[in-house]
Parts: structure tokens; sequence; C-alpha cells
């Protein structure tokens, strides 16, 4: 069993090195085809991004902008997927040809603090292409992540993550780690725009929807008085990524732990919701971010 799963790792990886050399347009044009038939066969996550589309924007947009929004989130997916042959070849000499930077003076300006980097982002634009990108730049990454349900699969993008000096870190249990690695000035890395379980996370808006959000950066951030910025990036029309890098989000203090961790958090939710907004199609609409709901009573009879 292993040698066959060596096998088909090799195989695949072959297989992704031979698409890396595809031409650009080529890949983009293909990849548009399979998402015009993922939308079109994938009932599940269409009727999961339209309703999502629906909770967010409600009124804002009608029925056919919503719909054109789903369809285009779909061949953006198809590409960041088809993407994936390059980011793995990523490196010093074609970085380049695959992405822009803005942004480095809030990079640096926090840094300077000596406390180490905590980095708000989220699954918009290529985030596995930013995260490299990102580190052949200016420095690694330690990514916070779940683990993927394939332990195959899990391992052949872990790798990927990790080729450019990146480490990653399993969420469960990882405070002492993070808290390790920020204590030796490292750069700490959250996606924080999933949805999380009522115990990991607090309810505050999202578009207008309560929304439970991990609390994580905002404990960290209020627990240490490291600076977070906002690292997110966007496909522009050349087919390159803009890689943008923001000034350090000023923390809210009050005293009060609680009005802190929510405030904070929300705070955190607004710079991600600010940049989906301005290119909606590029954002994962396709996951249920609104599933966990606050708790309520059982209605009286």
């Amino acid at each position: 069993m292993k040698e066959k799963v060596v096998f088909l790792e090799h195989f695949i990886g072959l297989l992704l090195d031979k698409m890396a050399k595809m031409p650009r347009e080529t890949n983009r044009r293909i990849a548009s085809m399979l998402g015009w038939i993922w939308y079109r066969i994938d009932k599940r996550h269409r009727k999961i991004a339209l309703e999502n589309l629906n909770l967010a924007f409600g009124n804002e947009l009608d029925a056919s902008q919503r719909q054109k929004i789903c369809r285009n989130v779909f061949d953006h997916l198809a590409r960041v997927i088809l993407e994936l042959p390059y980011v793995r070849k990523l490196n010093h000499e074609n970085l380049d040809r695959f992405a822009t930077f803005r942004g480095a003076e809030n990079l640096y300006a926090a840094l300077q603090k000596g406390k180490g980097l905590l980095v708000i982002t989220s699954h918009f634009g290529n985030w596995e292409m930013m995260s490299l990108a990102f580190s052949l730049r200016y420095l690694p990454f330690n990514i916070i992540v779940r683990p993927l349900d394939n332990p195959f699969m899990n391992r052949l993008i872990d790798r990927m993550r990790c080729r450019t000096g990146n480490r990653t870190i399993h969420k469960r249990g990882s405070i002492r780690q993070v808290l390790q690695l920020l204590r030796q000035g490292e750069i700490v890395a959250l996606l924080g725009d999933q949805n999380t379980d009522w115990y990991d996370g607090v309810f505050v808006p999202f578009f207008n929807q309560s929304a439970c959000t991990n609390k994580a950066m905002a404990v960290l951030a209020l627990r240490t008085g490291i600076p977070v910025i906002p690292v997110y990036n966007v496909r522009r029309p050349d087919g390159r990524y803009e890689m943008i890098i923001e000034p350090e989000v000023p923390l809210l203090r009050t005293g009060d732990t609680t009005i802190d961790i929510e405030e904070n958090t929300a705070k955190f939710n607004q710079v991600i919701e600010r940049y989906v907004r301005r290119n909606p199609e590029q954002w994962f609409w396709i996951h249920r971010r609104w599933k966990t709901r606050p708790y309520q009573p059982w209605p009286k009879q």
C-alpha cells in the first residue's frame, strides 16, 4: 500500500510539473471551461454560494447580479486550482511573472517594533500563491491551518506550502507553539474568514450577519501586544496577483477582556469584508461561513 501511495505522489508530481510548462493563456481558457462545467453540475456548492451571497448582499444586489458573481466564483476557483502547478514552481527568478507587491513599508514599520508579527488574511485571490510569494519577497510565514481531510492531499499541499521556508501549524493546541514563535520575532498568519465552532469563536458581524469567527487573533494580539497587519492578494486583469500589505490594525483596549476580544475580532472581520466587497468573485463563497448560529432558547409553545 505504501508503495502505491509513493507511486501516486510521484505521478501527480510529474503531472503538475508538466502542467507548469503550459502557457498561462491556455491554462486560463481550460480553467474557464472547467469552472463553467463545475458551476453547472455542482448543485450543492452552487446553492451554498447563492445562499451566502443573498445573506451578504441582500437587497444591495438583485438576483441576476448575485447569479453572475456566483458563476464568476466558480471560474475563479477553477483558475486557482489550475494555477497550483505554477505555485509549485514559484521562485525568485519567475516571481515577477506572477505577482506584484504593494505596502512593504507597512510590513517594515510593524517589524521595527521588534515583537514579531501577526498577519490576518483569508481565502481570497490565490491564497496559496500569496503565502509563497510573500516568503520569497520578504519573510516566511508560520501559517495556522486545519489539515485537509484527505491525508494524501494534505501531504501534497503541505509540501508545496513549506518549500520556500513557510511552516504550517495545526490549529488544535497551537497556542504554546505560536507564542514561542512570536517571542522569537517570527510572523504568524491566520486565515480568519472561515466558520468556527461556538467554543472557538465569538459572534460578530460579517456582511451585517452574525458570524461565528475565530477569536485567536484577537486573543494573541491583546495578550502579547504584537501588531496585526492585513495581507491579501487580488487577481489583476493581466493575470498577475497584487500582494497588498495594509497598515497595522489598531487594537481597542477597554479593560474588559470579553468586550476587547469581540470588538477586535469584529475589526478584523471588517478588514476582510472591505476587500471582499471590492472583488466579491475572488472570495471562497462555497464555504458555509454562517453555519454556526448563536444559541437560542427553545421557543415556548
